[in-house]
């Protein structure tokens, strides 16, 4: 049992660290480079639901820490 999460956890931290590193820097860049409205309005939602993935981590990893704090 202990194999399998730390698999899954693992795979889990690979893939939303190569997400990260292509949006970041491949596919945002490129978007913003091509300037058009359509590519900056995807631009704009692709970083915010990157930012929203980020905290929702963030949290579940604090959450997951420290499960009796904040929930008396």
């Amino acid at each position: 049992m202990f194999a399998m999460k730390l698999t899954l956890i693992l795979l889990g931290a690979f893939l939303y660290l190569v997400g990260t590193l292509g949006w970041l820097f491949w596919f945002g860049p490129d978007l913003v480079a091509t300037g058009t409205n359509g590519a900056l309005i995807y631009a704009f939602v692709g970083t915010c639901a990157w930012l929203l993935i980020s905290f929702a981590i963030a949290i579940h990893i604090i959450k997951t820490a420290r499960p009796t704090v904040g929930g008396r």
